[in-house]
């Protein structure tokens, strides 16, 4: 994905000034504090700050340089910020524990990285790295692992009895780019396909990066198939990625995309709406999401199905009568405890709720985002069955 030279420099900017307190919090407490004797200290030192300068300047490095070169510096880059995440979250809670237990009678002998002392300092930087490394070992493995099936049942009332038993297999968060690839793509088609769903829908976050960068990439998907087709709408990182380029690309590939539009899905005589909405930050890049518009034309009665990329549209999609919601966007956080964060911008991280009388599914991702990293949380494909009642 090319940046303009603005929003290069924002970007630098941001990564620049979060990468240098992140390393900083970490340099004190694991370097500084522990008062390591010579050598370690200055190469420790060395160490931390030719990071702090060097993540930033490779995620700037795998936006503009060629496939050769982002590929691998895009690993690096990422598995390094899931590390320093970790730790930086370890080195927290060990001081939180700190001040919490310091006034303890005997905290110090049970728990010596209570004491703020030389001995008490390293076992803070011994004890987080540790723990920073088997975290991170682990949830590569689940970040790295294909993703699970996971099924859920959705009753519909009034729902029309030809679609009684009617499977929506649903792709999210993809995130073709640097670091997922075509071989990626394939296996998740072979295993939908094997799934023999009636409908395929992508809910949006499919690329990181633009049709001449990632067309060979996502070719693969060429291959899905399903009786009531291969559905799309985007989300916000194909905004990010030319949601135009995109959209006009993806149908050569079998793909229909909904943008603020709705189709009827016919089955046994009977039908019921699917319809889907660009995705809620589409108005900063000249867009709209807009639901009012994708079930313009009905009358009421219907049974409603919506992709729509983030949650957080939940509540107007109750007030319009939708019955079933299709979301992903959260990752269900990804990499716990960040979900805490993403909980301030959406309403749910992962799975089935009701909102009044609409039900709302939210994935958490096919694959994965920034680092390749999965903890209490898992990628998946979702398949929804619908159920009448």
């Amino acid at each position: 994905m090319r940046l303009s030279a603005s929003r290069l420099a924002i970007f630098l900017t941001v990564l620049g000034t979060a990468s240098a307190l992140l390393h900083g919090y970490a340099w004190l407490r694991v370097v500084a504090d522990p008062g390591w004797p010579a050598p370690w200290s200055t190469l420790l030192g060395g160490l931390a700050l030719l990071l702090a300068v060097g993540m930033p300047l490779a995620m700037i490095g795998m936006r503009v340089l060629p496939e050769r070169l982002s590929v691998p510096l895009a690993w690096a880059a990422y598995l390094w910020l899931g590390t320093l995440f970790y730790l930086d979250v370890t080195l927290l809670a060990l001081d939180g524990s700190r001040l919490v237990f310091e006034n303890v009678a005997y905290a110090r002998a049970l728990a010596p990285w209570v004491s703020d002392d030389t001995a008490g300092a390293r076992a803070v930087a011994s004890l987080a790295v540790a723990s920073t490394l088997g975290l991170v070992t682990w949830g590569a493995s689940r970040g790295l692992a294909a993703p699970r099936l996971r099924e859920v049942t959705v009753e519909i009332a009034g729902l029309p009895k030809s679609f009684d038993g009617f499977r929506i297999a649903q792709l999210t968060d993809v995130h073709v780019g640097p670091m997922i690839r075509r071989r990626f793509v394939d296996s998740v088609v072979d295993r939908v396909n094997a799934l023999s769903p009636d409908l395929v829908a992508i809910t949006g976050d499919l690329v990181d990066g633009s049709v001449a960068e990632l067309a060979s990439e996502v070719a693969p998907l060429s291959r899905l198939s399903a009786p009531h087709g291969v559905r799309f709408v985007t989300g916000n990182h194909e905004l990010f990625s030319g949601a135009d380029a995109w959209c006009a690309h993806l149908p050569t590939l079998g793909i229909d995309v909904l943008r603020n539009r709705h189709v009827l899905l016919e089955r046994g005589g009977e039908s019921i709406v699917l319809a889907g909405i660009d995705d809620a930050h589409s108005s900063r890049f000249g867009g709209s999401s807009d639901l009012g518009r994708a079930l313009e034309g009905l009358d009421g009665t219907e049974k409603v199905v919506l992709l729509a990329h983030q949650p957080r549209g939940i509540e107007e999609a109750a007030s319009r009568g939708v019955a079933l919601q299709l979301s992903g966007h959260t990752h269900g956080g990804q990499m716990q405890p960040f979900g805490a964060l993403v909980r301030l911008e959406q309403p749910f991280l992962s799975g089935l709720h009701r909102v009044r009388d609409t039900q709302l599914w939210v994935s958490e991702g096919t694959g994965t985002w920034g680092p390749p990293l999965r903890v209490g949380t898992r990628s998946e494909i979702s398949v929804i069955t619908l159920r009448a009642v």
